[in-house]
């Protein structure tokens, strides 16, 4: 009983402190001054604080499942490497904030964080008669040789100039489509020399490519629907092609110059 008084002068300073520094940092996020409460009223209380999250734990990262991450930070090829090698070759450079493909021979780039489901976001431009591809869910394995093994393409290509646009069937070779296998539903591609931005989703066993605002193709990532398609294409019996539910971003070296950048992601 004769602890009481104590008590209750402790709880009147802790309120004291608790008021002042509430005020004080008025910028800061609810959860940092909810921790810091936490942590005095574990004290106050005789409680442990260890499991108490830390003052910066209630930010919201960029590592967040969520969140939006950026894959290029215009300055560097920092969170990517040449598909099967360590490194990134000097082929790839950084040219006016842009990721640019200067010269073939540099082999396919890919992100270090493999990805399952997920919502990309870039902006690409080819060069005159170029291609190139967005890859996704790739498999870096020694036995598969390139990045397409595993991994089904954006298509990223100069329409009127590549000969790759009046092959496959129906177009399904062209800007915007699930290579070899869906044509684009709606044709939204600018030429050769301009900015496209581009988004690809992918989610609960479905997927959507947009070009500019307009839905390109939009299909199955596995079942009956998916089989159907590869049975249909190129990679009929190609072992590993579109089996793997989570794996690397890649982007393509097809030998011609191109240009990435704005490129992020957000985990869903």
């Amino acid at each position: 009983m004769k602890n009481i008084p104590f008590r209750f002068a402790a709880m009147a300073v802790c309120l004291v402190v608790l008021t002042s520094f509430t005020l004080s940092y008025s910028t800061q996020s609810t959860a940092t001054v909810s921790n810091f409460g936490q942590y005095l009223w574990c004290t106050l209380n005789g409680l442990p604080a260890t499991q108490t999250a830390s003052f910066n734990s209630g930010m919201t990262t960029q590592t967040q499942k969520g969140s939006w991450q950026t894959l290029f930070d215009g300055k560097s090829t920092k969170g990517w490497h040449t598909y099967q090698k360590n490194d990134v070759s000097p082929l790839w450079k950084v040219e006016d904030g842009a990721l640019t493909l200067a010269g073939g021979g540099a082999g396919d780039i890919v992100t270090d964080k493999e990805y399952g489901d997920f919502e990309l976001e870039m902006e690409w431009k080819i060069s005159e008669g170029g291609n190139s591809g967005i890859i996704y869910h790739v498999h870096e394995d020694p036995k598969f040789k390139a990045t397409y093994n595993t991994g089904p393409e954006m298509q990223v290509l100069d329409d009127e100039r590549h000969p790759d646009a009046k092959q496959g069937k129906n177009g399904n070779r062209t800007a915007g489509s699930l290579y070899d296998m869906l044509p684009p539903a709606k044709k939204a591609t600018k030429p050769a020399g301009q900015w496209n931005k581009v988004k690809l989703i992918v989610k609960n066993n479905k997927a959507e490519h947009w070009m500019n605002g307009v839905k390109t193709v939009e299909y199955p990532t596995s079942g009956p629907g998916w089989e159907k398609m590869v049975a249909n294409s190129k990679f009929k019996g190609w072992e590993g092609f579109g089996k793997y539910p989570k794996g690397r971003i890649a982007l393509q070296d097809h030998g011609d110059k191109v240009w990435y950048r704005n490129i992020r992601i957000r985990e869903i």
